[in-house]
């Protein structure tokens, strides 16, 4: 286990924002894990588990200690002829594995391709994209209790998960630490093309009938087109979630504004975060040390040494713009750190 203190997080997000934390731990090994429950008595109000880091603002430091989960591995603990089970470690990166996953002739997450971070951020915010969320392939998520250090197995249903939450970032936040997810995977490719966007693209290629990996590299072509690069300029990706809204709201609303995006579903309807953002001007604008994105107004970027606070004094201004003219509250998708 490697122990720094007063160390820098400016390198463990992916806004590149300087904070600092009391202690770091690094967790390389299973030996690791139970030598943290052992020695460390963990303090949801002072320290933090940190995955990859891309979906946080740094707006101030960690008092306490900051834990970060690199124990990798993969293995396959149910084989039949229609799919698989897949363990995976928490500190396995999650574009690799999906990567790893086509090479082994294994679909179910190619729609999730180049989403930065770890596997154990996941299930966190129930991550997703162009149709599928992990909530779709997830057989259990694999936990220790910070307190007593027992392992405990949510299985998918018992994980409360909605748009971009779950029991872990909600109701259980600092309760347990994932240690890995398992993941029902399928042999048969079957596509997922309900997001208009990615059959566009898959059209533009030339492919009528894709294979998994064909999907992936289209998602992938997608993402880098209209998502920059976070080694090149600092972002969380989206900064907002899509709110969701009744469906007499969405009703009148896309009466009064014509254009604006509506995906009804049950007994809501989301609306795009991104064209309410655009419409009150915002896209490519700068205040100070940060900007929203010309490539795509949900994605607000650190120019160059911006600070976390810098980061939120744009994001709250955006925040009053759209409820002043939608009447909508955008929710800010990462974890924000702040006093």
């Amino acid at each position: 286990m490697k122990r720094i203190s007063n160390a820098s997080l400016k390198h463990l997000n992916s806004f590149s924002v300087e904070a600092r934390a009391g202690h770091l731990l690094e967790l390389e090994s299973e030996e690791d894990l139970q030598t943290l429950i052992s020695e460390h008595t963990f303090d949801a109000a002072s320290d933090l588990i940190l995955g990859g880091g891309s979906n946080i603002v740094f707006a101030d430091d960690i008092e306490g200690t900051v834990i970060l989960n690199r124990v990798t591995g993969k293995r396959i603990i149910k084989d039949t002829s229609a799919g698989v089970v897949l363990e995976v470690n928490a500190g396995e990166n999650w574009h690799q594995l999906v990567l790893w996953c086509l090479d082994h002739g294994l679909s179910g997450i190619e729609n999730l391709s180049l989403i930065p971070g770890l596997v154990g951020a996941a299930p966190m915010q129930n991550i997703g994209a162009y149709g599928v969320e992990l909530a779709d392939v997830l057989d259990s998520v694999l936990t220790l209790d910070l307190k007593s250090g027992t392992p405990r197995e949510f299985k998918q249903q018992e994980c409360h998960f909605t748009y971009r939450n779950s029991r872990f970032k909600s109701a259980d936040a600092g309760k347990y630490l994932i240690t890995g997810v398992r993941l029902c995977l399928q042999r048969e490719f079957k596509p997922i093309l309900t997001y208009r966007g990615l059959s566009e693209e898959l059209s533009t290629m030339g492919i009528d009938s894709p294979t998994a990996r064909q999907l992936s590299d289209a998602v992938t072509r997608i993402r880098q087109r209209k998502l920059p690069d976070p080694k090149i300029s600092g972002n969380a990706g989206s900064f907002f979630k899509n709110p969701m809204v009744s469906l007499t709201k969405a009703d009148l609303l896309a009466r009064e504004f014509p254009g604006l995006p509506v995906y009804p579903s049950d007994n809501e309807a989301k609306l795009s975060a991104g064209w309410l953002i655009e419409q009150c001007g915002w896209k490519g604008r700068s205040m100070g040390r940060v900007e929203v994105s010309e490539q795509h107004a949900l994605v607000l970027i650190n120019k160059g040494n911006a600070t976390g606070q810098e980061i939120l004094v744009l994001a709250n201004a955006i925040q009053a713009s759209v409820r002043d003219r939608f009447g909508i509250e955008l929710e800010p998708e990462p974890l924000i750190i702040s006093q």
